[in-house]
């Protein structure tokens, strides 16, 4: 197995720039994922937020854990778990309008850093969709604009914690799946594994590294590129021994965006008689997604052309 992407974002800058966008413009073609290091977000903002993240997790969210595991005999189970996850998590929303403030149990600090956290990766986010941009031959604001709706993209963190698990075989940490949304932006633990990625039908593991940030594209963004780029089914495995820390920050469409191949890759494809993907409200998409999440994406495209014919066309580019 080839190595996994880790682009260098300093590169950017300078003659190996070319080389560099070769590389990001293969990874979202053939990985669905890669690692960014240099991406500008400073380490000692990084480290603050993983010892935080990780105070807040014994603080506040191990002991009800452990109830729930309790609760649910899962220490002792025999047969493999199909229906949950082996993880700790809450939901962080920055935009359109940041919940911070009231999700309980956070302290002052942790809320002041993530709120400035949540800026840099929101920065990041869209750097990266003018890279895809760039790459794709779209022009720069393209995917920015087809994410925005009328009130602006969804962007929200999940925090999570992977405690260790007794039986890592019977129970997963979090059950395969492909993202929904735009474009998603890791945060790992760089001490305990476990995040994998299905490559030629072969679990690969996403290493974990210092300070890096792992990018994934969701299905949106697949919609998008009509199929050049794909959303790649991932899985996180529990591991016997180490607290695993997982900060996913989701840049996604908001919830009126109209999702839709762009024309401009469409008519370059014209010649191919490529399948055209459906036209749809991203929030319609979400609400058909939150039931179907460990099932297979192509079915939930196919559903959404059912429903491509009452869209209207929302605010958004076309070139």
């Amino acid at each position: 197995m080839e190595n996994f992407p880790i682009i260098n974002m300093k590169n950017l800058h300078g003659d190996k720039r070319a080389s560099t966008m070769e590389h990001i413009k293969d990874a979202c073609e053939n990985w669905g994922f890669f690692e960014l290091v240099n991406h500008g977000i400073p380490h000692e903002m990084m480290d603050t937020v993983e010892r935080l993240t990780k105070g807040h997790y014994k603080k506040c969210m191990e002991q009800r854990f452990k109830e729930l595991v309790a609760s649910k005999a899962l220490e002792g189970v025999q047969v493999e778990i199909t229906d949950m996850d082996w993880e700790s998590t809450f939901f962080l929303r920055h935009l359109p309008v940041s919940n911070i403030s009231q999700v309980p149990d956070l302290d002052d600090e942790y809320r002041t850093i993530m709120k400035e956290f949540a800026v840099r990766l929101e920065k990041l986010a869209e750097e990266l969709l003018d890279l895809l941009c760039e790459n794709l031959g779209l022009e720069k604001g393209y995917l920015k604009k087809a994410f925005y709706g009328s009130k602006g993209p969804n962007f929200g963190t999940k925090v999570s914690n992977y405690p260790p698990c007794p039986k890592p075989e019977l129970i997963k940490g979090l059950r395969p799946h492909t993202d929904a949304g735009g474009i998603i932006l890791l945060f790992q633990d760089d001490k305990v594994s476990g995040l994998q990625l299905l490559k030629r039908d072969q679990w690969v593991d996403v290493p974990p590294m210092k300070h890096s940030i792992v990018v994934n594209l969701g299905d949106q963004l697949e919609v998008i590129t009509n199929g050049k780029y794909k959303s790649v089914l991932h899985r996180v495995i529990a591991q016997t021994d180490g607290n695993r820390m997982s900060l996913a920050s989701f840049y996604n469409p908001g919830n009126d965006a109209v999702i839709y191949p762009a024309p401009a890759l469409l008519e370059k494809e014209a010649e191919e008689r490529k399948e055209v993907y459906p036209k749809f409200v991203f929030d319609d998409y979400m609400k058909l997604y939150a039931g179907l999440k460990f099932q297979a994406k192509e079915p939930r495209f196919e559903l959404m052309k059912n429903v491509e014919a009452n869209v209207t066309m929302g605010p958004i580019a076309t070139a």
